[in-house]
């Protein structure tokens, strides 16, 4: 499945990141930093700071966003929160009362409501019996709604946790480089990278963030153009 070194891994986080430099995330609606880029949503950024986020409402809100973006792009997710901020209710004592038909409403821009309403009350529910405590991954899988990548999502962002978010892009990406193959298992790509890389929870989150902004530029249309800046790094 895997052909190539393990420096190489390395390798093409540094040019990604003399490409696009840090990407600040995982945005938050009352952080006021601007997306570096400028692709896709524009405000929550908080390049080079990895404090983020500092307490509890604020890892609810990624928690929210990891299940909001699932299966659409993140400036559906991103209005889906807006809504949800307005009403009050990026609060997990909040919403776990706020009334269903409203929630639906609230996350209508986000697709799947139905799906999701039930996955962010499953979510509130797990968030409020933790009671400030830092969750194993194996808990979080056993939430409705809370797969592979949402999971990972959450240790990485919301706890700093060193666990390595593979989406859609990642795959995409590293196929057409000629890494893996097709049908690349999540924990196989996962254990791509963590074993080739220090465990560090800034390199994960910059090199998760890049992979999509580099994935934006140019693997948006398919089939994948043949030229990718990342190449010259593979042959």
């Amino acid at each position: 499945m895997i052909k190539i070194h393990g420096s190489q891994v390395m390798d093409i986080y540094e040019k990604l990141f003399s490409l696009y430099g840090s990407q600040g995330w995982w945005p938050l609606m009352e952080h006021h930093g601007d997306n570096p880029t400028k692709t896709g949503s524009i405000k929550g950024y908080h390049p080079e700071n990895y404090d983020l986020p500092k307490n509890d409402n604020q890892r609810f809100e990624i928690m929210l966003g990891a299940i909001l973006t699932q299966n659409t792009a993140w400036t559906s997710a991103e209005k889906a929160l807006f809504n949800l901020h307005e009403l009050g209710t990026i609060n997990p004592e909040k919403m776990i009362n706020m009334d269903l038909d409203d929630l639906k409403e609230a996350i209508r821009c986000a697709g799947f409501l139905n799906q999701k309403s039930v996955y962010i009350q499953e979510i509130t529910k797990f968030f409020i019996s933790l009671d400030g405590a830092v969750p194993t991954r194996k808990e979080i899988l056993t939430v409705k709604g809370v797969g592979d990548e949402t999971a990972d999502s959450i240790l990485l962002y919301a706890y700093k946790k060193p666990e390595f978010v593979v989406d859609a892009y990642t795959k995409r990406i590293f196929y057409h480089l000629g890494i893996i193959e097709d049908k690349a298992s999540y924990r196989g790509v996962k254990e791509l990278f963590e074993s080739n890389l220090p465990r560090d929870v800034p390199i994960f989150q910059e090199y998760h963030a890049l992979i999509v902004e580099h994935a934006k530029r140019y693997y948006q249309k398919k089939p994948h153009g043949s030229y990718d800046p990342l190449m010259e790094l593979i042959e």
